[in-house]
């Protein structure tokens, strides 16, 4: 017998590629086709942002330099002030899948877009910048709120480690595919292969959602085809003191992690410059380091994904596992501090981007499932953005003002050790409310239940 729930009562033969996934997670009978077809798009969704996210590094630090490229997270910043309830008001008038579909299409149209205006020789650095930091931070958030609404709280602590080996695959392959082809299909090239990547996602979500629809046992029984409740993104965080805490660790994650970009782009752009004076010649340069850095890291992360973090979850538990990178980020800036080398920044930024995309990202995406749909999907939408990218804009000011007072390496290098301190102190406050929420046991009715 199966239960709501999705747990099986009594034995059934798994399938060959169920087997094969159970290396990774415990995956049970009859959840090994959900799981691939999940597996496929967040595979295909990453591979099409490390399409253009070299790209994006490419024209930036070729039509501005490092100190622009940061400063123009102050302007993704702001234009989420206004995406982000555009976004909550049409989740509340449209179904889950008419707003995945409606979502994806408008970023292949945007990608159209600029490649003609690039082709028609625009420069585009700084606009693109700003478009992708939007498209990846939306579209990421936008899968990772589908399948927590897909899962209940227990099955996503099993299933989740997959989606992210997954996703560290498609980092992967993207960030091979682009190094190898950037120099024959140029930065605009590289939109169009993204912008039909992106098309085929769409696709598969339509299947995902019809299985999910029509399979309530292993999938938790949802009103998929009503649109969410009026609440805003906004008043959601404000009252629930959880939804605070998470996206203020959002803030502080992201002031480190675009302060070490920084350190790390103002070396590159050095390294190209002092090695090319042609500006053709700089964009496949830093393209192809970019490349094989983000290929680099990402193999470190599906290691960590295959081999690491489903033990975690299963002997530490989330809360154990909010406390791994902000622990190896202060090595690595405490290392940086000094012995500010590109070979040293180089290598710290590997283990602090790969945790990251793996361990770290799992766990973050496991908070919410103890969540409301409504928190899944505008709360998590609102965090993943708006308060992502303002911890970029603190970073861009941090790195305005130490221009202004020529601080070298050393200092931005201590004050990211400093906040990696306070970061530690707010793990420990999410991964207590975690424990406290995951502790009531009233599934499915906890994953939809609203906390006060």
């Amino acid at each position: 017998m199966i239960t709501p729930a999705g747990e099986t009562g009594c034995p059934e033969r798994k399938t060959l590629a169920e087997r094969m996934l159970s290396l990774v997670a415990e995956v049970r009978a009859g959840e090994g086709a959900g799981v691939l077809l999940l597996s496929l798009n967040v595979f295909l969704l990453l591979a099409a942002y490390y399409f253009i996210r070299p790209v994006r590094n490419a024209l930036i630090l070729t039509q501005g330099g490092a100190e622009v490229r940061s400063y123009s997270a102050a302007g993704q910043a702001i234009l989420l002030l206004a995406v982000v309830p555009i976004y909550g008001a049409l989740a509340s008038r449209v179904n889950r899948i008419r707003l995945i579909s409606w979502v994806t299409i408008f970023f292949v149209m945007n990608l159209l877009l600029f490649y003609a205006f690039g082709m028609a020789g625009v420069r585009e650095g700084v606009v693109f910048y700003l478009w992708v930091g939007i498209f990846n931070v939306l579209i990421i958030a936008q899968f990772w709120a589908f399948a927590n609404d897909l899962y209940a709280e227990s099955h996503g602590k099993r299933l989740f480690p997959i989606l992210m080996l997954a996703a560290n695959l498609g980092a992967i392959a993207g960030g091979k595919i682009e190094a190898s082809t950037i120099a024959y299909a140029g930065p605009y090239g590289m939109m169009l292969a993204t912008a039909g990547v992106l098309l085929a996602c769409i696709s598969i979500s339509h299947v995902i959602h019809r299985r999910a629809v029509a399979d309530p046992v292993r999938f938790v029984p949802r009103a998929a085809e009503e649109p969410l409740a009026k609440t805003g993104a906004w008043e959601l965080i404000a009252r629930d003191r959880y939804l605070m805490l998470i996206a203020g660790l959002m803030v502080l994650l992201n002031v480190v992690n675009s302060s070490g970009e920084y350190l790390l782009a103002r070396f590159v752009e050095q390294a190209a410059r002092a090695a090319s004076s042609d500006a053709a010649a700089q964009q496949v340069m830093i393209g192809q380091f970019y490349g094989n850095f983000d290929s680099i890291f990402s193999t470190v992360g599906m290691l960590l994904q295959v081999f690491a973090v489903s033990r975690i979850f299963r002997y530490m538990g989330v809360r154990g596992a909010l406390f791994i990178l902000p622990c190896i980020a202060l090595v690595g800036y405490s290392f940086i501090l000094f012995l500010p080398l590109l070979a040293v920044i180089r290598w710290a930024k590997i283990a602090e981007n790969g945790t990251d995309y793996s361990i770290q990202n799992t766990t973050r995406q496991a908070l919410f499932l103890p969540t409301s749909r409504e928190a899944k999907y505008k709360a998590k939408t609102a965090i993943d953005t708006f308060f992502q990218r303002g911890g970029d804009v603190l970073s861009a000011g941090i790195i305005g003002a130490g221009a202004q007072m020529a601080l070298d390496v050393k200092w931005f290098a201590a004050i990211n050790t400093v906040l990696t301190l306070v970061w530690l102190v707010a793990a420990y406050k999410i991964g207590r409310e975690y424990d406290r929420r995951t502790s009531i046991k009233a599934e499915p009715v906890a994953v939809g239940s609203t906390a006060a």
